[in-house]
């Protein structure tokens, strides 16, 4: 499970509900700065190399080609029921190369793509806006997320309620059926409900949203780049609807939209699971610093799909360190900060289908630690079933 330990005696060791132990992550000060890190990691792993970002671009649009060509030429060809089964395939090998693609344009965001910064914001609000993403509302909130990760005041994304503050009905879908059903409601619609009213976001004293420039989310100075990520979006949406009206709305969902949702399930689930583990502290104003923040996060092994997601499932922990190191850098500046950190370094190489259903059970909401008197600002995730 979990990697890490204790460097104090207050971590401590938790028992799960699987009867497994899982490690609380280290909350103490580490024996190292955030320059020893950096020194560990060869240099050139911090290079950008436009040619070999555009390459994992193309292949990716390659392979997104393809399987276009090979789904709508011959799955309509294929006897009934037949299709009812390869349209669904079609969906997951389509969703996941679209995953790899809104990774892509989110590395444009973190001027992890190239040295010129206005081609990664060209290319980012291209790709994102054909993913129905709003490419710059998500860069700024996100920047902010990766500035006060862990912060229960500041985090802008899955933070995580009290018991006190968590509502009731939460409590009345603690079961099997609630946790299933609130699972699909997460996978399905949980992306669009967090742009469209933040939900599951940081709390703000009036309405917030993603496509709303006048949105607390944003300063002044950002909301002319909030209304062009509503335009990008409101133009492709119109290319859609006129294809649709083409091609037939049933076509369009079968060869982009279903694909589309399970690149959705993914975003939902990679981040949640890269924030959500029972070894994993929150911290509020009193405890928080940007280094804690930024080891407050997991590694997660979800098989041959790290190469598809390009590493972002398993080398987190390095990205939120250094988020502008390119993904194909990533796997190689892992291994060279492990021996660093060792253990404030998280990892879990839980099946993620697993670890979703785990976690959805046993991080319901955060509680300080009854047993710490002294540091009642570190939190930790908590269930009925304590």
């Amino acid at each position: 499970m979990g990697a890490g330990g204790r460097s104090n005696p207050r971590d401590q060791d938790l028992k799960t509900s699987n009867t497994k132990l899982i490690k609380r992550a280290p909350t103490s000060k580490p024996p190292f700065t955030l320059a020893d890190i950096k020194k560990a990691i060869p240099p050139h792993c911090f290079e950008r190399s436009l040619i070999r970002s555009f390459a994992y671009l193309i292949a990716d649009l390659t392979a997104v080609s393809i399987f276009y060509y090979v789904a709508n030429t011959y799955i309509p060809l294929l006897p009934h029921p037949l299709h009812y089964v390869a349209w669904p395939v079609y969906w997951f090998l389509q969703g996941c190369v679209f995953m790899g693609i809104w990774l892509i344009a989110h590395e444009c965001g973190h001027h992890a793509f190239s040295d010129q910064v206005w081609l990664e914001d060209t290319i980012g609000f291209i790709l994102h806006s054909c993913l129905l993403t709003p490419y710059f509302s998500w860069k700024i909130s996100h920047r902010r997320h990766h500035a006060n990760t862990g912060s229960l005041d500041q985090d802008e994304v899955f933070v995580p309620k009290t018991r006190s503050k968590l509502g009731p009905a939460k409590f009345y879908f603690d079961n099997p059926v609630g946790r299933t059903l609130t699972l699909m409601v997460k996978l399905t619609l949980g992306w669009y409900i967090y742009l469209s009213v933040n939900a599951a976001g940081r709390p703000y004293d009036k309405f917030a949203s993603h496509y709303d420039p006048r949105s607390p989310i944003f300063s002044d100075s950002e909301r002319v780049l909030i209304l062009m990520s509503d335009i990008g979006l409101i133009t492709f949406s119109y290319v859609l609807y006129k294809v649709g009206t083409i091609q037939g709305f049933a076509w369009l969902f079968c060869v982009y939209g279903g694909a589309l949702m399970v690149m959705n399930a993914f975003l939902v689930t990679i981040t949640y699971l890269h924030h959500t583990h029972p070894a994993l502290p929150h911290y509020d104003d009193s405890e928080w610093n940007w280094m804690k923040g930024a080891f407050a996060t997991v590694d997660r092994d979800y098989g041959v799909l790290n190469k598809v997601f390009h590493n972002i499932t398993d080398t987190h922990v390095l990205h939120h360190l250094f988020s502008y190191i390119p993904h194909y850098h990533a796997m190689e500046a892992t291994k060279a900060i492990r021996p660093i950190l060792g253990e404030f370094y998280q990892t879990d190489s839980t099946p993620f289908f697993v670890a979703l259903w785990r976690e959805s059970k046993n991080c319901l909401f955060i509680e300080p630690d009854e047993r710490d008197e002294k540091n009642k600002g570190i939190y930790w995730y908590r269930s009925n079933y304590d």
